[in-house]
C-alpha cells in the first residue's frame, strides 16, 4: 500500500553505503534523484569502516561518514560494485556495518548491491533482482532468494532491489512516488531529465532496443497514444498510425519498449489514473473515462493488480495530509 505523503519534521535520512570498487554513476543516483525531491530526503554517504574506497572511475572516494551513520538511516542504499567484486563474500567490516541498520529501515540495492544484501542474509525468502548478466551467478550463490532476472526493479515491501545502472534511477523515482505521490516524482523526473515512469515489471534486457537501420520506430505512435489515452485504442489502430502491419508493429514495439503494446497502454493508463486520483476530486468513474478504462470497475481491477489497493483507498492515502 502506498505511503501517505507528508511533510516530516525532518527529511527522511537515506544513507548510501559505498564499497570498494563502487561504480561512481550508481553511487550518485540517490543523491541526484532523491536530492531533487524538494527537501524530502537527506542523502548521506558512508563506507563500511569510515576509510576511503576505490571507485571504478580511477580515483579514491573519501566519505563524510563512517558506518555508525547507518544506525540512524530510514533507508539504506547499497550501491553497485564491479562484477569481479561480488564472487567473494563481503568482508567482516561490511557485514558489521549492515548489522547496524536498525529494524524497520528500508533497504535498497542498485545492480550488484543485491549480492551484498543476499550475502548478509537480508534477501532470504524474498523476491529480488539484479543485472541480467549476473543472474545465473546470483542464482547459484543464493538459491534461497527468489530471483526475478527479467525486471527493472522489485519492490518487496521494506526491501527493494534493482537491475543495471539506469534502473537505479527507476527505483529511486519509485521511492519518491510511493512516499510522496506521482506529482512530486514527475517533477523530480523533469528536473533530472529522465523518464518519469518505467514500471518495475518491465523487461530489463531488450534484444533490440534501437530499430534496425532504415526501420521505422514506434516512438511517434507511443507519443500519439499518450495524447489519446481516453480513446479506445486498439493494436490495429496503433499499427495503422505507425503505418506498419500488425505483426511488424507488435514485434518492433516489444523490441523498443520491452513489453507488449497492450501492457504498455495499461501501465500508462494506471499511471495517469494515479495522478488524477492524487490531484483531483473527480469521481472514480470519470477518472476511468479520462484514462481510457471503460468503467470504474475496470480501473479498480487494474489499480488493484498494480499496487494492491482500490481507487478510494489510494485517494484517501494521498489526500489525507491535505
Amino acid at each position: 500500500m502506498p505511503r501517505a505523503p507528508h511533510l516530516p519534521e525532518r527529511p527522511e535520512r537515506v544513507v548510501v553505503l559505498a564499497l570498494d570498487g563502487v561504480y561512481t554513476f550508481d553511487l550518485g543516483i540517490p543523491s541526484r534523484i532523491l536530492g531533487a525531491a524538494d527537501g524530502r530526503y537527506e542523502v548521506l554517504v558512508c563506507t563500511a569502516d569510515g576509510r576511503p574506497v576505490r571507485t571504478d572511475g580511477g580515483f579514491t572516494l573519501t566519505p563524510d561518514h563512517g558506518p555508525g551513520i547507518l544506525a540512524t538511516a530510514d533507508t539504506v542504499v547499497v550501491a553497485a560494485v564491479a562484477p569481479d567484486r561480488v564472487t567473494a563474500p563481503p568482508s567482516a567490516p561490511v557485514l558489521a556495518a549492515l548489522a547496524q541498520v536498525r529494524p524497520g529501515a528500508r533497504l535498497v540495492s542498485i545492480c550488484t548491491g543485491a549480492f551484498v544484501l543476499a550475502a548478509a542474509g537480508l534477501l532470504d525468502g524474498r523476491r529480488a533482482t539484479t543485472h541480467w548478466r549476473l543472474a545465473g551467478l546470483f542464482g547459484r550463490m543464493f538459491p534461497q532468494v527468489d530471483l526475478d532476472p527479467d525486471v527493472l526493479f522489485v519492490d518487496d515491501g521494506s526491501v527493494l532491489t534493482s537491475a543495471g545502472a539506469a534502473s537505479g534511477v527507476d527505483v529511486c523515482l519509485h521511492l519518491v512516488r510511493e512516499d510522496h505521490g506521482s506529482e512530486l516524482a514527475n517533477t523530480v523526473a523533469r528536473r533530472c531529465v529522465v523518464p518519469p515512469f518505467r514500471e518495475g515489471g518491465q523487461a530489463q534486457y531488450i534484444d533490440q532496443p534501437v530499430p534496425e537501420p532504415g526501420a521505422a520506430s514506434t516512438a511517434a505512435t507511443r507519443a500519439w497514444a499518450l495524447e489519446h489515452l481516453d480513446e479506445p485504442l486498439t493494436l490495429a489502430g496503433l499499427a495503422a498510425h505507425a503505418r506498419m502491419s500488425l505483426r511488424t508493429f507488435a514485434r518492433r514495439f516489444r523490441h523498443e519498449v520491452g513489453v507488449s503494446p497492450g501492457r504498455w497502454l495499461t501501465q500508462q493508463r494506471v499511471a495517469r489514473a494515479r495522478h488524477l486520483l492524487e490531484s483531483s476530486d473527480l469521481p472514480v468513474d470519470q477518472v476511468a473515462g479520462r484514462v481510457g478504462f471503460a468503467t470504474g470497475a475496470s480501473l479498480r481491477r487494474h489499480l488493484h493488480a498494480s499496487i494492491g489497493v482500490s481507487p478510494q483507498t489510494y485517494r484517501r492515502t494521498f489526500q489525507s495530509a491535505h
